[in-house]
């Protein structure tokens, strides 16, 4: 198993090696029992604290041309320097070096969703991807 953290769609099939998977979603997946959450391919351990704050998310989601959705890139990564979100995105870097896990979000479209913006903070903090 290589070490490393990647960045998938929940709900997507898993691939080999990809590890514990972990939701940087808001609210669980609607109508899944959860006891299901980690069968049905959503995610093993919820981490919220990663997602952005629900009227952030709902301005992600109504941009529609590349001002507002560099716009709320911005406000993203203004919300993930809080010490809170900061100290996790630093250890999830740290742990990419000697173990494989992977983190998402639901969103079809990776380029159009705050992984995209995850991926990239985790890469400027030094994490190793898959």
């Amino acid at each position: 198993m290589a070490v490393a953290v990647r960045i998938v769609q929940l709900g997507s099939a898993r691939t080999a090696g990809e590890g514990l998977r972990i939701g940087t979603v808001r609210r669980p997946p609607r109508g899944v029992p959860k006891s299901e959450f980690a069968s049905r391919d959503y995610y093993d351990v919820w981490l919220p604290n990663l997602a952005p704050s629900a009227p952030l998310m709902a301005r992600g989601r109504a941009s529609v041309d590349d001002a507002e959705w560099e716009a709320f890139k911005h406000a993203y990564r203004k919300e993930m320097e809080a010490p809170e979100a900061r100290h996790v995105i630093d250890t999830l870097a740290a742990l990419s070096h000697s173990a494989a896990f992977s983190v998402g979000c639901y969103c079809d479209n990776e380029q159009h969703c705050h992984r995209s913006v995850l991926r990239q903070l985790l890469v400027e903090r030094g994490a190793r991807l898959a």
